[in-house]
């Protein structure tokens, strides 16, 4: 096992990738003059920042970067209950100096304007009147508690043997991806409360009012996700 200092280093890194390639696909790039990436390109985003996240820094730290995937881990029983709190530090860490590259990357354009009061302003995450689909808080809970049980059930599936390693960010960057296309329009898509955390600070009050939702729903619907994996495979019990 890796020192618990490179794992830190590596989760920090990790979500800073994946902040950065994400929600900076959505700032910057997802309605570019009219012409930019869009939905479909957001997603795809999201999903390669973990497919090559994963591939290069995965033997180190596991490649979780997200806080609700350590503590889904850990419930599994694969991951150790002491290493939990500072993997979410890295992680929280690394979303926010990603929020504060691509804040201060956005600033540099005589076009770029960060309304607080528009509906996933800065990528943020938001219900309600912050949905950008207009979604309630209860269809917003749904979607994230749910689509990060899923998440979970699906890494855990594909890191159960060593053998699919090679495949698994793969894997996981595809189910990522999938699930950006299914709930953008709901909550402009967190299951993951790191990377909620590293925008809602630049996007304001508003996001921040709002971003208890992104920490309960996916840490929530991680630990259910755990434990239906640990009762549909029967292989996991020790």
């Amino acid at each position: 096992m890796n020192k618990l200092w490179n794992c830190l280093a590596a989760e920090l890194i990790g979500t800073f990738w994946l902040v950065l390639g994400g929600c900076g696909s959505a700032v910057l790039a997802a309605g570019f003059q009219g012409n930019g990436i869009g939905l479909l390109g957001v997603s795809l985003a999201f999903g390669l920042t973990v497919l090559t996240g994963a591939a290069a820094l995965g033997h180190v730290s596991g490649g979780h970067f997200n806080p609700a995937v350590t503590v889904g881990l850990s419930v599994a029983g694969r991951f150790g209950a002491a290493r939990v709190v500072p993997y979410i530090m890295a992680q929280v860490a690394g979303g926010l100096l990603a929020g504060l590259v691509i804040f201060h990357i956005a600033w540099g354009s005589p076009t770029f304007i960060l309304d607080p009061t528009s509906p996933g302003a800065f990528a943020s995450n938001g219900y309600g009147v912050f949905s950008p689909g207009g979604y309630s808080l209860l269809s917003a809970f749904l979607a994230e508690a749910v689509l990060t049980a899923v998440f979970m059930i699906v890494i855990l599936g594909v890191t159960r043997h060593r053998g699919s390693a090679a495949v698994a960010p793969l894997v996981i960057g595809g189910a990522l991806a999938l699930i950006h296309l299914i709930s953008i329009p709901i909550t402009n898509t967190s299951v993951n409360p790191a990377r909620s955390t590293g925008v809602a600070v630049f996007a304001g009050a508003n996001a921040l009012s709002q971003l208890w939702l992104f920490w309960v729903a996916p840490i929530l619907g991680a630990i259910i996700g755990a434990l239906i994996h640990r009762l549909v495979d029967r292989s996991e019990r020790a």
